[in-house]
């Protein structure tokens, strides 16, 4: 679960190495985000060598879709689905219309994201979990 505050990786080629969560969208009552869900996120910090040809810059605020977490997700048939607890949370950076800044994703996405119509997502990125 992600809730303001947490720091979290950028999974994706735009630039940005770490970043931080300030909001949690989906309405006034929702605390944590989930599998799937979007966030707003501040860059706080850059990958070494994307200083010049980096996509974003650092201090810039951006929407994020989560793909990753730390806690184990129920899905509606009763089974859960988690990653390895050495991964951290991840995210990859979108823009206003919702299309990820980067050209590339470099972790596997999971299967739910393609049932939330994320299809873009999955086609940049090197497969499915």
């Amino acid at each position: 679960m992600i809730q303001q505050q947490t720091i979290l990786k950028a999974a994706d080629n735009s630039g940005a190495k770490i970043v931080q969560c300030i909001k949690v969208l989906g309405g006034y009552k929702k605390k944590y985000a989930k599998l799937g869900d979007i966030i707003v996120v501040s860059v706080k910090q850059l990958r070494n060598r994307s200083k010049l040809t980096s996509k974003v810059k650092k201090g810039e605020v951006h929407k994020a879709l989560v793909i990753r977490t730390n806690t184990k997700q129920q899905k509606k048939d009763g089974s859960y689905n988690f990653f390895n607890k050495k991964l951290s949370n991840a995210v990859v950076l979108i823009n206003k219309k919702g299309t990820p800044i980067a050209t590339r994703i470099t972790e596997p996405i999971p299967v739910s994201l393609k049932k939330k119509q994320f299809m873009k997502f999955i086609s940049i990125s090197p497969g499915l979990i």
